[in-house]
């Protein structure tokens, strides 16, 4: 049973976290700029591991006070953290860094900040880990939701070293300044799009 629950766990975390996002288009980034690569995906693993637990164990209590004042709050922060995020990349590019495998880029701290921000600000992170994963374990036994837990935080960290490290891998095939400059247009239309997403889902709620 408890290995039922460790896949099933696994399997759920797997489904959650595949959908494009903004975390994950920044993971992405970070590994092909090879750029603490390996602090990036420590902490998006760090940030979901302790989310999927507060779902787990504290999920009855958050649900009672998540409310969507909250979560409107949530969404004008991250659309303001994306879009400052955009105007950056668009500025680089217009002054010539682009995506510049070759440039220092940001220190530790800076990208220690804006993994969390990607990380933390996105509503969509809570209700994935905490309420959707708090609600499929809500009548799991302690020692089943431990399991169903360390499933779903396995799929985290797998997903994430995996997506970072792949990233390094296939920078070494796009070194070329245009096509480097060609993904930094991509990445900025993509966070473009979740942006307006972003917004007209709230205006919609």
């Amino acid at each position: 049973m408890d290995f039922q629950n460790l896949i099933l766990g696994f399997l759920v975390g797997t489904g959650l976290i595949v959908a494009i996002g903004p975390q994950n288009v920044f993971v992405i980034e970070q590994g092909l700029k090879k750029q603490f690569t390996f602090l990036v995906c420590l902490i998006c693993s760090i940030c979901d591991v302790v989310l999927i637990s507060v779902g787990l164990y504290l999920f009855s209590y958050f649900d009672s006070y998540f409310s969507p004042t909250i979560e409107l709050v949530l969404n004008l922060l991250l659309i303001i953290f994306l879009a400052h995020f955009i105007w950056n990349k668009i500025r680089e590019s217009y002054h010539g860094v682009s995506f510049d495998l070759t440039q220092k880029g940001d220190t530790r701290k800076r990208t220690l900040q804006k993994t969390l921000g990607f990380s933390l600000l996105n509503p969509h992170v809570y209700s994935d880990t905490v309420f959707f994963i708090g609600n499929i374990s809500k009548n799991l036994e302690f020692d089943e939701k431990l399991f169903f837990g360390m499933g779903a935080s396995m799929s985290s960290i797998i997903f994430f070293f995996t997506t970072g490290y792949l990233s390094r891998v296939f920078s070494e095939y796009l070194s070329n300044e245009k096509i480097m400059k060609k993904i930094d247009l991509i990445i900025i239309l993509i966070m473009s799009f979740l942006v307006l997403g972003i917004v007209y889902k709230a205006i919609m709620n």
